[in-house]
Formats: C-alpha cells, sequence, structure tokens
C-alpha cells in the first residue's frame, strides 16, 4: 500500500522518501535526500543502503540527509532503516566502473559499433606505455596507441577513424579502426577539445586561446578566439550546428560559449566551476561536467539557460551520451556506465 503525508506508518516511525537530488551519481558522488521519518529518537542515526551496501552520512535530520555513494554501491534503489523499521526502496541511477587505471582528461569517444576510446594522457612530456585504449562493446578493455605523448581530445569522424590531439606538441593523429596511427596536422598550438561539424570539418581547441577550423582537405582557419584556459578546451556541436565550447579558467564563476557559424563568440552560461566535458541531447539540453553551487558532477542546461545538477561525481572530466540510453562517464582515473534516464539521447558521430 502507498503511504502518504500525514498516513499512519509515519506517525508510527516509518521512514518514507519523497525525492533525492541530483538522481543519478558516480560511487565518491552525494546525494540529499527528502523525506520523513528518517530518525526513530533525537540524535539518532538511520542506515542508508545503496542496493545492500551501506553509505556513510555526512548529514542526518528526521527529514533530509545526504549520503555518500559507496564503492561497492549495487543495484537501482536508496533505502533508509530506522531503529523501528525501513523504507520503501527508491529509484536512483548509479554508475558502475568499467575500467580503471586510466588518464582521461576530456570526454571519452564512441563509435558506431559501441567502442570506447579513452586516453592514458600521462604527465607534461613524458610517453607512457600505453597512450590509448580501446574498450568494446561488452566493456574489454585493450590497449590500441602506444606511440603518442599526452593525447588530450578524441573524436570520430564519420567513416569510423578516431581523431586524437596531443597538447604536448600541438599535433593531430588519425587512427584508423585496426589501431594503425599517423600524424594528421600539426601548429595547433596547445591542443585539446575535437569536434566534428556535419560537413566534416574538424575542430581544435588550442587552450591558449584559439578554436581552429580544419577542413576535410587540411586547410586551417582561425575559427574564433577565446580567453585561455588553464586546463582544456571541451567542444560539442549543438544539434543546430553552432558549436559550444568550455575551457577552466582561474574564476570560480565560469562560462559555456556558444559561436555562430560565422565565428561570433557570445556567452551562453556562466557560473560554473571548472568546467569540462559537454555533451547535448537531441532536445538541445546541454551536459556539462562541473561544479555547480558547490557540487561537482554534470550539470544539465536547458537551451533557455536554467541549470539543474542531474549528477553526482567529484572526480569527472567528460561524458559521452549513447543513443542506446546510456551514458560514458570518465573521472580523471577510471570510466563508468550507468542508464540514466535522459530522454532524446544524441546519436553519434
Amino acid at each position: 500500500m502507498k503511504l502518504g503525508f500525514g498516513s499512519s506508518a509515519e506517525k508510527n516511525g516509518v521512514p518514507r522518501i519523497e525525492r533525492i537530488t541530483p538522481s543519478a551519481a558516480i560511487p565518491g558522488g552525494e546525494i540529499t535526500v527528502y523525506g520523513s521519518g528518517f530518525t526513530s529518537r533525537p540524535g539518532a542515526r538511520p542506515v542508508v543502503r545503496f542496493g545492500e551496501a551501506e553509505a556513510p552520512l555526512s548529514l542526518t535530520g528526521s527529514n533530509r540527509l545526504i549520503a555518500r555513494v559507496p564503492e561497492n554501491a549495487s543495484g537501482g534503489t536508496i533505502q533508509i532503516a530506522n531503529a523501528q523499521s525501513e523504507s520503501q526502496p527508491f529509484p536512483v541511477s548509479i554508475g558502475f566502473q568499467i575500467a580503471d587505471n586510466l588518464h582521461p582528461v576530456a570526454s571519452p569517444a564512441v563509435d558506431a559499433h559501441g567502442n570506447i576510446y579513452v586516453t592514458f594522457s600521462g604527465p607534461r612530456g613524458q610517453r607512457v606505455p600505453v597512450s590509448l585504449y580501446k574498450i568494446t562493446a561488452n566493456y574489454s578493455v585493450k590497449p590500441y596507441v602506444t606511440s603518442l605523448i599526452n593525447p588530450s581530445g578524441l573524436a570520430v569522424d564519420v567513416k569510423g577513424d578516431l581523431f586524437v590531439s596531443c597538447r604536448h606538441d600541438g599535433t593531430i593523429h588519425r587512427v584508423t579502426p585496426d589501431g594503425q596511427s599517423e600524424q594528421w596536422i600539426e601548429g595547433m598550438g596547445i591542443a585539446t577539445g575535437l569536434a566534428f561539424d556535419r560537413a566534416g570539418n574538424l575542430f581544435v581547441g588550442d587552450r591558449s586561446g584559439t578554436i581552429f577550423k580544419i577542413s576535410p582537405s587540411r586547410e586551417i582557419f582561425v575559427f574564433a578566439t577565446l580567453e585561455p584556459s588553464v586546463a582544456a578546451y571541451h567542444l560539442a556541436f549543438h544539434p543546430g550546428g553552432e558549436l559550444y565550447v568550455t575551457g577552466p579558467t582561474t574564476s570560480s564563476y565560469d562560462r559555456v560559449y556558444r559561436i555562430t557559424q560565422g565565428g561570433e563568440v557570445i556567452v551562453f552560461y556562466r557560473g560554473l566551476g571548472r568546467p569540462q566535458g559537454i555533451a547535448f541531447d537531441r532536445e538541445s539540453n546541454l551536459y556539462v561536467v562541473a561544479s555547480f553551487g558547490g557540487r561537482r558532477g554534470i550539470v544539465k542546461i536547458t537551451p533557455q539557460g536554467h541549470a539543474e545538477h542531474v549528477l553526482s561525481g567529484s572526480a569527472l572530466v567528460g561524458l559521452s551520451l549513447l543513443p542506446t540510453g546510456r551514458a560514458i562517464l570518465a573521472s580523471n582515473s577510471a570510466l563508468f556506465t550507468l542508464d540514466w534516464n535522459v530522454r532524446g539521447l544524441p546519436l553519434l558521430g
């Protein structure tokens, strides 16, 4: 039987979850739970479980608590138990880890077959044993490319070739589906973010302040100039064809830029902390890895500029939204996937 406000169950000390925010997280992220009857007496601490895993609590009260998602979280529900009873399960989306011992600095790339590409970027100027990994659709992790120094941005073209920027020397490399790598272009400054438009032009974010446009025939144009970033530029195309860019600065009130097809730079949104990876859904909502209101994770920004914290995760750097209804999330050392209830996810490419 469903219990409502003021029910006899509530009066008898049965905890009741009314809502949680945000509704999704990866392990380590914090979720705020609102409801009633969480504690059976003053000073008592309830038990919060994600699936079967008990969560640490950073704030407790009878009507609100903050729980951190444990590393061994399982299932898609959260429950609260006090000394007398426990709540009904409440739905929550929790990401599970599919790869670790990585070093992404931007969003992963996913090809049309569901293969995921992610970097091990490594210390500045140092070559690492494997610089790029391929993770198959069944989450088998395989070394893919070994020859790149400080790989940063990733993008897949319509042919299925992977393009990789290297911030160490300002080069862009093309990697064929069989893992063969070749230098495709040079002179891109501190090359970071990559994105293809519908015409096959590749856009490159030089974090020192330039967005380059490279035609399929490798003609190079300066498309726009921005404030330099202390870390990297992250690029994504709006379904309507305009380019959006983030690039963290020393400010705690950073911007998301919208760049028209003619190269005019407009501030789309301001008020994020260290904005990084970005992606759009088909309804033109923008998802940004950033801090918002002091909470780290993923922020959804509507076309009208309304922002909301929708996923919690303290070490995230990038994301990819898939047409299957799943999201691939990159932290600074691992990849996660989750079934995220976002309507109208974007097509790849």
